[in-house]
C-alpha cells in the first residue's frame, strides 16, 4: 500500500501509533522518512512472530532491511489480559468479529500494561543502512507503513506484543465456553439442590386433597359457640312466594299460606337437627 492515507480516515488506533512517531523532535528526518512511505519506498514487509521485517529502497542500488519490534507481554500477563477482555461482553464481541475496540487500553491498563509503546525509545528498530540514528528514515518509512496495516487489521498490534489474531480469538473462545460451561454447572447444581429441597417439604408436609377439609380431632368446648337459629327461616327472608292456578294469582290464598307454613316447619326442624349433631347431642 503506496498511498498516503489522511488522517482524518485512519482508526483511531492507527493515528494513536502514529502520534507518537510524529512526536519526534528530528522533524527533518521525518520529513524524508514520510516522504519514502508516501513514495512507495517500504517494498515488502511481513510479520514474523512479534517482529517486523521489511526490505526498504534507499538512494543505494541494494535495499536496506529493517526490522522493528516491541517488548512482548509475558504469557502470564496476556492470560491476565485475555481473562479481563472475556469479563467484558463489548470488547469480546468486537474482537471476534476483527475489530477493536475503543477503550481496549483499559484492559491493559487495568493490569500494569501497555498495549502502545509510550515513547520511541520502546519501539526497538534495526536497519542496515550505515546511518547509526534511531529511528533512520528507513525505521520512520516502516514506521509510517504500520500505521496502514494497523488500520486494515488492528490484531498485527497485538502480534507486536506476543500474540496473533488466531491466538487471541481462540482463548476468548475457550474462556468464554469454560465460562459458560461453569455457569450451566452451577445452575444444574442449583436446580438439583431446589428440587431436593421441595420434595423434602412436598413429603414433609404433604397435603391430600381428598383430606384437605376433614378435621377428627375434637374441638376445644370453650372455643365452641353454637347459636341455634332465630325463628326466622329463608322463608322469611324470600318473602311471599307467588303460587299461580290457571292464571290466578293464589300468594295470599289460603291454600299458599298451609304451603308456607309447612315449608317453615321443615327448615325449623331440619336447624334443629344441624344443631344436635354440631354439639353431639342425642335427641
Amino acid at each position: 500500500m503506496t498511498n498516503f492515507t489522511l488522517q482524518a480516515s485512519r482508526e483511531w488506533w492507527s493515528q494513536r501509533w502514529l502520534d507518537l512517531l510524529d512526536s519526534y523532535r528530528f522533524k527533518k528526518r521525518l520529513e524524508r522518512a514520510r516522504s519514502y512511505y508516501r513514495q512507495g519506498n517500504v517494498l515488502s514487509i511481513e510479520f514474523k512472530d512479534a517482529k517486523v521485517l521489511a526490505w526498504v529502497q534507499g538512494s543505494e542500488a541494494e535495499p536496506y532491511k529493517v526490522s522493528l519490534f516491541l517488548d512482548s507481554f509475558s504469557d502470564e500477563e496476556w492470560g491476565y489480559v485475555i481473562e479481563t477482555m472475556s469479563h467484558k461482553s463489548v470488547f469480546a464481541a468486537k474482537l471476534l468479529a476483527g475489530e477493536m475496540p475503543q477503550k481496549i487500553e483499559e484492559v491493559f491498563t487495568s493490569n500494569g500494561l501497555s498495549l502502545f509503546p509510550f515513547t520511541l525509545g520502546d519501539v526497538h528498530g534495526k536497519c542496515s543502512c550505515p546511518d547509526k540514528a534511531v529511528p533512520c528514515k528507513h525505521i520512520g518509512a516502516v514506521y509510517y507503513q504500520l500505521g496502514d496495516h494497523f488500520s486494515e487489521d488492528p490484531f498485527v498490534l497485538f502480534q507486536l506484543r506476543g500474540r496473533t489474531k488466531e491466538q487471541i480469538i481462540s482463548d476468548l473462545r475457550n474462556l468464554r465456553s469454560n465460562k459458560n460451561i461453569n455457569l450451566a454447572s452451577e445452575r444444574f447444581i442449583q436446580e438439583e439442590k431446589y428440587t431436593r429441597q421441595s420434595s423434602i417439604y412436598q413429603h414433609k408436609y404433604s397435603i391430600k386433597i381428598d383430606e384437605f377439609w376433614q378435621y377428627n380431632e375434637p374441638l376445644e368446648p370453650s372455643l365452641v359457640v353454637i347459636i341455634p337459629s332465630l325463628n326466622e327461616t329463608v322463608l322469611d327472608i324470600l318473602g311471599t312466594i307467588p303460587l299461580a292456578k290457571d292464571e290466578e294469582d293464589l300468594g295470599n290464598s289460603p291454600v299458599g299460606d298451609v304451603i308456607i307454613n309447612y315449608l317453615q316447619s321443615v327448615y325449623k326442624y331440619i336447624s334443629q337437627k344441624a344443631v344436635f349433631a354440631a354439639m353431639n347431642v342425642g335427641e
